[in-house]
């Protein structure tokens, strides 16, 4: 006789049961999941003991039949799917229809649905029919799980404490609150009341409800859109910073997944806006044709295979990116043309930009014959004084004029004038007067509404950053340095194999290896924009760069080198600073792309109103 034989069903759900139901959230995973298929409005989830003794969902669903609630306790028995097309072009959560029979198969199971014509009640224990009888009219179903694993104790040896095993359903419950506004869910456990939302479809109530009011008005909203993919949701201030990349829930056409790639790339949008090891709170809701993905990866069905990546990834970051940048309220300032004033309306704009006791005295000058030629070179020499650009440190901080791009000027012609319009923005970055430094380290500037800190070395390490991220990306071979004395660097073979396959990538960086000997590079020239006295340090990082993740990023090796020189060329703390130098400071600060963080995601100033100021005092209640 063979050896080989059938397994018995009731076997074989339990078997499928240790893929499927690996803790309580699992079992509250499935039905949830299933409720929403069925088109449900509002679900309610009921737990004692994390759910180890007791989990109840209740739907308001298009519920079953007698004859599908009988059918639905059988393996791979689903509504979801009818041919293998169906398979590629999943829309539902559930599929297989393994849920369950395998939950069933491990706990005391009872069943309450109607489709509003006819109910039925089911009782199982361990998959096994125990009663069935009519049941009430109420649209939609009820079930009941207890005693989960009570037949498989190998199993409840390895669950977690009562709040770990519940902080998994909490979780699970808030991201399925996040995909589906417009449906009202509710978690109770022991009585008390974890998450109630209205299903009214609003993404920022939803938000409120899990991480409360103060985060959901920090949360702002971005879109974008490709020829495949829709991109959209809600992201946070840099402001709003989480230890964890746990607080970026991705869903894909409705599903709650992890994708380690789309999950970089939304914290690579936010590269140099957050502190390191901080992580922002993201909701991406990513739409497209369901040919594209694969939820056929893992029993769990967190895990997809998306299409299209190389599409995907450059969507998402230049969307939330693009939304993160606006929200800063940066300033953007755009050159127009428009057409001339005629001279008297040119003449009554520019009286009334002065008060008139100015403008009395602009008319006295003027009926006073020789003094007018006196006044006139005056103020000459008055613009120019206020023209001349402040003196700077010996050492050579702040960064010379030229190195920023001006932008050309235009002429005006006799029908044509040059009007600047600036984009309003709330918070555009402030008018200052500077008042002091503080332990040369922090600058003090104050406005109309309180006062300003600025840090001299987060404020010049943003401005240096973004000069040398320019000149990084465009390595200029008229911009190169030849070394009286090569700087020399030793490497084991295996290294040296690795940076051999990389070096093209590393003079795109300003790193030019040339081979010298068996375990030896020799770097005879590099740019002259290098920091003067961190050369090598600022090679040998750039290498470790390569070595450590033995491939090759271009964007994040020029990336690392920007900010690398620009915090070897800033000024540190302990650092004396006239009052030239901090307005030049300030003004340089003023040009920056993103004025309000350092590359490494740090702020560079912070604002104190006068309202906190007087509430400190206790001037205010």
């Amino acid at each position: 006789m063979g050896k080989i034989q059938l397994m018995d069903e009731w076997l074989s759900n339990k078997i499928a049961a240790g893929e499927v139901v690996e803790r309580p959230s699992s079992v509250v995973k499935e039905l949830v999941e299933n409720a929403i298929d069925a088109g449900s409005t509002s679900i309610e989830v009921f737990l004692e003991e994390a759910g180890l003794s007791f989990i109840q969902v209740v739907d308001n669903g298009s519920g079953m039949d007698e004859s599908d609630a009988m059918l639905c306790f059988s393996r791979h028995a689903t509504s979801k799917i009818s041919k293998e097309q169906d398979l590629f072009r999943i829309r539902t959560l559930g599929f297989r229809g393994e849920a369950l029979a395998s939950i069933a198969s491990v706990s005391k199971f009872s069943l309450k649905t109607s489709d509003g014509e006819s109910g039925i009640e089911i009782q199982l224990e361990g998959g096994h029919l125990v009663d069935k009888k009519p049941g009430s009219l109420r649209k939609g179903t009820d079930i009941t799980v207890s005693q989960l694993f009570y037949n498989t104790p190998a199993r409840l040896k390895y669950l977690k404490t009562i709040q770990t095993e519940l902080s998994h359903s909490i979780e699970f419950m808030n991201r399925m609150a996040l995909a589906y506004p417009n449906i009202a869910f509710k978690l109770v456990h022991n009585g008390g009341t974890l998450l109630h939302t209205n299903g009214r479809g609003n993404v920022q109530q939803v938000l409120a409800a899990i991480y409360g009011a103060p985060i959901a008005k920090k949360m702002i909203h971005f879109s974008g859109e490709s020829k495949d993919y829709k991109v959209y949701g809600y992201a946070s201030l840099p402001e709003v910073t989480r230890a964890s990349k746990n607080y970026i829930s991705i869903f894909v056409n409705g599903r709650w997944v992890r994708h380690y790639l789309v999950q970089k790339t939304v914290i690579d949008a936010y590269h140099t806006f957050l502190p390191i090891e901080r992580y922002p709170i993201v909701v991406l809701y990513i739409e497209g044709d369901p040919y594209l993905t694969d939820v056929n990866v893992h029993p769990a069905k967190l895990q997809i295979r998306l299409s299209k990546e190389e599409e995907l990834l450059p969507l998402i970051e230049k969307t939330i990116r693009e939304c993160i940048r606006n929200a800063i309220h940066v300033p953007i300032v755009e050159k127009k043309l428009k057409p001339a004033r005629p001279q008297t309306e040119q003449m009554n704009i520019w009286k009334s930009s002065i008060n008139e006791t100015k403008l009395e005295q602009i008319v006295e000058k003027l009926s006073g014959g020789s003094d007018v030629v006196k006044e006139s070179e005056g103020a000459e020499n008055v613009q120019e004084e206020r023209g001349t650009t402040p003196a700077v440190l010996e050492d050579d901080w702040v960064l010379p004029k030229e190195e920023f791009q001006q932008e050309p000027q235009v002429e005006a012609s006799p029908i044509m004038e040059e009007e600047e319009v600036v984009e309003e923005r709330k918070e555009p970055f402030p008018q200052l007067e500077i008042v002091g430094q503080i332990h040369g380290t922090y600058i003090v500037a104050q406005m109309e509404d309180g006062f300003y800190l600025i840090d001299q070395h987060a404020a010049q390490e943003r401005i240096k950053y973004e000069y040398f991220k320019e000149k990084v990306g465009l390595v200029n071979p008229n911009e190169r340095q030849t070394l009286l004395l090569p700087l020399t660097f030793h490497y084991s073979q295996d290294e040296m194999f690795i940076l051999k396959e990389h070096r093209e990538a590393l003079e795109e960086v300003g790193v030019f290896l040339e081979e010298f000997g068996t375990n030896t590079f020799l770097v005879r020239e590099h740019p002259t924009w290098f920091p003067e006295g961190f050369e090598q340090e600022i090679i040998e990082e750039l290498i470790e760069q390569v070595l450590k993740s033995r491939k090759t990023d271009v964007k994040k090796l020029r990336e690392e080198a920007a900010i690398m020189m620009s915090c070897k060329k800033s000024i540190k703390a302990n650092y004396y600073l006239t009052k030239e130098q901090m307005e030049a400071l300030l003004e340089d600060l003023r040009k920056a792309e993103n004025p309000f963080t350092c590359p490494h995601g740090r702020p560079v100033m912070i604002h104190f109103s006068t309202y906190e100021i007087e509430k400190m005092f206790k001037r205010v209640m």
